[in-house]
Order: structure tokens, then sequence, then C-alpha cells
């Protein structure tokens, strides 16, 4: 059993500004959001397979900060994994580059950074997936359960993203007074992220097979 002191195999780093940000573009940030969110969304419908979207599944729509709509390669993953013991390192780095960007634009989204999100720089987003070695480190019959064993976090995630979307508001009235983005708003956002960053990689990109922790760090 993985010890509780283990770091998660699946990490999420967001370098937080310690700077004034951008008033004028954080006021109209929906606006801006929008030719990003086209090319987004027309990524993640190139693919079938659900998703993830901050606590709920993505066909519905919502801020998209993990593997977004039909974009991640779930179903042929899970046969392959299943039948073939194999996750091809293509569909692999698909999923996380896709997830990569979905971040980036999550960030972007939630005021996190006020340069604009690249289609393929890290900026800001640091984001480490291993490379599983199926055999060794997947079970040929998880993928299966999975989605069922996610339930939990999916339902604490539901009310979480409804807090960070309050810490958000509050955020983008600060910076528009203060050019600040509080830190203790700035970190829970971010925490929010990567709780939902673990259970995407745990159940719908199937990296790993190690449970999601249930904390924010």
């Amino acid at each position: 059993m993985k010890s509780a002191a283990t770091p998660y195999p699946v990490t999420l780093k967001v370098d937080l500004p310690d700077r004034e940000l951008n008033r004028l573009t954080s006021a109209f940030r929906l606006v801006l959001l929008v030719p990003i969110a086209i090319v987004l969304g027309l990524l993640a419908g190139s693919a079938g397979g659900p998703g993830w979207e901050w606590g709920r599944p993505a066909q519905h729509g919502a801020w998209q900060t993990g593997a977004s709509a039909g974009g991640v390669l779930f179903l042929p993953a899970l046969l392959m994994i299943l039948f073939r013991q194999k996750y091809p390192r293509w569909w692999f780095d698909w999923n996380v580059q896709l997830l990569r960007f979905a971040l980036r634009f999550g960030v972007y989204a939630t005021l996190l950074s006020d340069v604009y999100p690249s289609t393929d720089e890290e900026q800001s987003v640091h984001l480490k997936v291993p490379y599983p070695d199926v055999k060794k480190d997947l079970s040929p019959w998880m993928p299966l359960v999975k989605w069922f064993l996610a339930i939990p976090h999916l339902v604490v995630l539901c009310f979480l993203v409804v807090a960070a979307w309050v810490c958000v508001v509050i955020a983008w009235f600060a910076i528009l007074f203060t050019g600040r983005y509080p830190k203790e708003l700035s970190q829970f956002v971010v925490g929010v992220m990567r709780w939902g960053v673990r259970v995407n990689a745990y159940a719908f990109l199937l990296v790993t097979d190690v449970y999601p922790p249930f904390t924010l760090d």
C-alpha cells in the first residue's frame, strides 16, 4: 500500500505571479477566452471517450482544467491495457499534452495568470505524468472499475469546484482594485485543480493504479 509520505506519481505545480496582474485583461477575461476556448473545444472533440472538467463530465460543459470533452483517448487505452497490456506511447503523449493545454487554459480562466495560454509551451503550468510500465505498474482489470472507485472523489470535487469559483469571483474584484490575487485564494484554486488532475490521471487517463489522496496538497 502506498505510504502517505510518498508523493503521488502525477504532480501539478503552478507558478503564481508575485507581481501585480494586468487589470484590464483580468476585467475582460471571459471575452479574451473565446478564441482559445474554440481551439480547445475543437481538440477536445477530436476523439471519442469521457473526460473531466473540474467536477463533472466534460460533455456538460464547464471549465476545462483536465483533459477535456472527448479528446482523451480513454476507451482505446482501456481496451489495450485490458487485452494487450500495452499503452501506446503516442496515445499517452496525446492525453498528457491535451491535459497540459487544458490546464493552461484553466489557469488563465481562473485569473491565476495574465499570460495568454499557449498551445504548446509549458508557461507557468508544470505537470508531470510518468509513462507507465503497463505490465509492471498497471493491473489489466483496474480500468474497468476505476470510474466507480473515483465516485467519492467526484462528489467531493463537485463541492470544491463551487468553492473555487467563489474564490475566483472574489479574486476578480481583488485584482481590479489591488492588482493582486490573494495568496490563500490562489493556493486553494490550484489545490482543487491538482486534486482534479490526480483523479483524471487515475480514472480517465489510466496512467496509474495508485488511488488519489483526498487532499489539496
